[in-house]
């Protein structure tokens, strides 16, 4: 962490550099390099802004906004839903695979890492970037919100026509930062299990795409395996 500066993506770098000399910040650098100190941190510290540095600022055109990284080892690639290749799908990202077959009639993965979404400019941000191993949520209140609420805050004051996809009431307290004047807001239940199939039919894939063509710009090939 402690070239954090250097390790994120220019744009990025460029409208978040207050945040990186903040005193929360630098609270959280400090937290984290006593974390690493007694205990597994995931992602590793290469992918912690994995989402940044796969999709550069200027490229956003979806945001897709998740909570934790996955705490089971390999499985967090810094890419919010996405597990590393080889890897048992989650259970969410299972659900998302199913609604976008059903949406798009795309086919069902074998594999569950995003960064061919990423690729193409959804940022898959999480709320907070790491977690202690096998410990949900150990990482969070810990400083990650408050920059990743930047992140959203900056992406709503510097773009326009950007469409996110805010699944389940967590993401969903995320719209108060967002500027509804100027992006598109499409919401839906959480694709968790938990959620008992509420998720299902939003059809937020194909109203993303529209969204997108309507505003001049490449839909997203949703496909993970050609």
């Amino acid at each position: 962490m402690a070239k954090t500066e250097v390790e994120i993506e220019d744009g990025w770098k460029n409208v978040l550099k207050e945040q990186f000399t903040a005193p929360y910040f630098v609270n959280l650098k400090a937290f984290l390099e006593d974390e690493k100190k007694k205990h597994v941190v995931f992602p590793p510290g290469n992918q912690i802004f994995s989402a940044f540095n796969r999709t550069p600022f200027k490229k956003i055109k979806v945001v897709i906004i998740g909570q934790d990284p996955y705490h089971g080892p390999g499985q967090a690639n810094g890419l919010c839903f996405s597990v590393n290749s080889g890897l048992r799908k989650p259970p969410s990202l299972v659900n998302v695979f199913k609604e976008l077959q059903s949406d798009l009639n795309i086919p069902i993965p074998q594999d569950g890492n995003l960064e061919a979404w990423a690729d193409q400019g959804i940022l898959l941000l999480n709320a907070t970037l790491t977690v202690r191993a096998s410990t949900p949520g150990s990482h969070q209140k810990k400083g990650w919100e408050t920059f990743t609420d930047a992140v959203i805050k900056a992406v709503s004051d510097n773009k326009k026509g950007i469409i996110f996809l805010l699944w389940g009431n967590f993401a969903q307290t995320k719209a108060e930062l967002i500027d509804k004047e100027k992006h598109f807001i499409l919401t839906a239940a959480h694709p968790s299990p938990l959620a008992r199939g509420a998720f299902f039919g939003c059809r937020h894939f194909s109203k993303t795409n529209k969204l997108l063509e309507h505003q001049g710009n490449l839909p997203i090939d949703w496909r993970l395996e050609k």
